[in-house]
């Protein structure tokens, strides 16, 4: 499984980040959401959300082996390994190695799908590979 952006669906609401902190960390606190949302204004006028997709370079890059990936393909970060030298954080390529200043180590999406089950939108939506052709998808609602 997999989450998956309709960037055009995106409203730049919040709901997803807001929702994913509520689940993760039970707290309202949208900065600690695991995605991110860009506004790209004044031009073009939209928004893009930006997922982890499990790609495993935040793994890769850990000089400790901090981060594994699970049964169901998600890499998780083991805190208790994790010596905070932040260098997955600086190589994902999706920007969604996460830090904040309420915690020591990192955080990355754990495909919880909460943001994918609050979007009023339905701008994010959880795929199996070869479910849904996405881009088959923004190209219709454009």
């Amino acid at each position: 499984m997999k989450l998956s952006a309709i960037n055009e669906k995106c409203s730049g609401c919040g709901t997803c980040r807001l929702s994913c902190s509520l689940e993760n960390f039970s707290t309202v606190s949208p900065s600690k959401g695991m995605l991110k949302i860009e506004g790209l204004f004044p031009s073009p006028g939209k928004y893009l959300i930006h997922l982890c997709d499990q790609c495993g370079v935040c793994a890769e890059t850990c000089p400790v082996d901090a981060i594994q990936i699970n049964d169901a393909g998600v890499y998780i970060l083991n805190e208790d390994e994790c010596i905070s030298c932040m260098a997955c954080t600086d190589a994902c390529p999706k920007g969604v190695m996460m830090t904040h200043k309420d915690f020591n180590t990192p955080f990355k999406c754990i495909l919880c799908k909460a943001c994918v089950e609050s979007c009023p939108r339905d701008a994010i939506i959880s795929v199996e590979d070869g479910d849904i052709d996405v881009k088959k998808m923004e190209k219709e609602i454009a």
